[in-house]
């Protein structure tokens, strides 16, 4: 046994994480992509059968009040809460991302006033948040100012409306400063919309103790919720009331069976609904969420940093030198859960790696993206993973 792969062994014997590996469906693939999608919890495919079956085969109609399925979107954004550090009450799910983006972004620049037409976009964010925010720029009549996160305290004014970043950068895996750039913006009087997606359920967020105004987040990633699970809605809750969404649909109505011409919107952050849930998803992820019962986050972050740390010196060991360079920050404060390595031809590097049953993704034009989901990853596989990296390395 190498010195890393018994460095591994001592490390998953005192991983106090390692019983929740049972909870999902694997096998002997090392799966290094739940920053894409994550594995599926052993419990859903019994609950979504039940769901099929009985609930929506016996029940039918009536499910809507004895299942629970009108209050879900509350009842599941609650079970999110505490992973984002957030009290119970402001969190809804339903919609994509993008939608929610949109909902969010809008809702923002109408919360700021006339007074201020520019919106700070993050300049290295993930595309749909940028598409997202130039059409919200365009409705509301306002400037769109893309900016690097680094530099949005700088670009902040008297005419900033709201400011849309990125907790985790998707192609480099950098953790962005959540509390000062959302201390900024509060001091600039601007409203802050964070996107989660990369870091809801790898890391602490603190939400709440933050002040964080609006914030969204996708539920399939490090939440495994599923393919296509609904995304989620944050509205803190000295907002709520003011809270004003572009795409008010009868679900966020205060009486949606009065069937009124009228809209008046519903109390709290229930005004983030729009239309009818998408039941089978949202109770697949109800179930998947049943995985983080016992867990803390900190102690997630705390494996998080220690696999990341580890699969970079075992790539320091096993990669011939000079072949890939890691583009994810080495401080602990700038890392989220991912690492990602800038390699030449890494499209074929890719392929070749889950041939060997290593699996991570690919972003063009050169960069190999591993992620690493502290339920369920072990050293061991973080070594195997670097390991077989450094022999397709060493044959091309």
């Amino acid at each position: 046994m190498s010195e890393q792969a018994a460095r591994a062994a001592k490390a998953d014997a005192a991983d106090e994480l390692a019983p929740k590996r049972t909870e999902f469906v694997l096998d002997d693939t090392v799966y290094l992509d739940g920053n894409s999608l994550g594995a599926l919890p052993v419990a859903v495919p019994g609950r979504v059968e039940d769901v099929v079956r009985r609930q929506w085969g016996e029940l039918r109609i009536r499910s809507w009040d004895e299942s629970g399925w009108w209050t879900a979107p509350e009842r599941i954004g609650d079970r999110i809460a505490p992973l984002v550090g957030a009290d119970a009450g402001q969190i809804v799910v339903g919609d994509s991302t993008s939608v929610n983006v949109f909902k969010a972004l809008v809702a923002a620049v109408r919360m700021a006033g006339e007074d201020r037409d520019e919106i700070l976009v993050d300049a290295t964010t993930f595309p749909t948040d940028g598409y997202m925010a130039e059409s919200a720029a365009r409705l509301t009549g306002r400037t769109l100012r893309p900016v690097a996160p680094a530099e949005v305290p700088s670009a902040l004014g008297d005419r900033t409306a709201a400011v849309l970043l990125n907790h985790v950068d998707y192609r480099t895996g950098q953790l962005h400063d959540l509390p000062s750039l959302t201390a900024a913006v509060r001091a600039a009087g601007a409203v802050s919309v964070w996107d989660l997606c990369h870091s809801a359920g790898a890391l602490p967020v603190g939400l709440d103790g933050h002040g964080v105004d609006l914030a969204v987040g996708c539920t399939y990633k490090y939440l495994n919720g599923g393919p296509g699970s609904p995304a989620y809605l944050y509205v803190r809750r000295d907002l709520q009331d003011r809270f004003d969404s572009p795409l008010p649909g009868w679900n966020s109505h205060a009486e949606p069976f009065g069937m009124r011409s009228s809209y008046e919107a519903a109390p709290g952050a229930l005004r983030g609904r729009v239309g009818t849930p998408d039941i089978l998803s949202m109770l697949a992820l109800e179930a998947a969420l049943e995985v983080w019962d016992g867990v803390s986050v900190e102690a997630v972050r705390a494996k998080s940093l220690a696999l990341t740390d580890f699969f970079l010196e075992c790539v320091a060991e096993y990669v011939p030198a000079g072949r890939v360079e890691s583009l994810t920050p080495a401080a602990h404060r700038e890392r989220g859960s991912q690492v990602a390595l800038r390699c030449a031809d890494a499209g074929d590097v890719m392929r070749r790696l889950i041939e060997r049953g290593v699996v991570g993704d690919f972003r063009a034009p050169d960069v190999l993206r591993f992620g690493f989901t502290p339920l369920y990853v072990r050293f061991a596989d973080v070594e195997r993973a670097a390991r077989v990296l450094g022999e397709v390395l060493g044959e091309v």
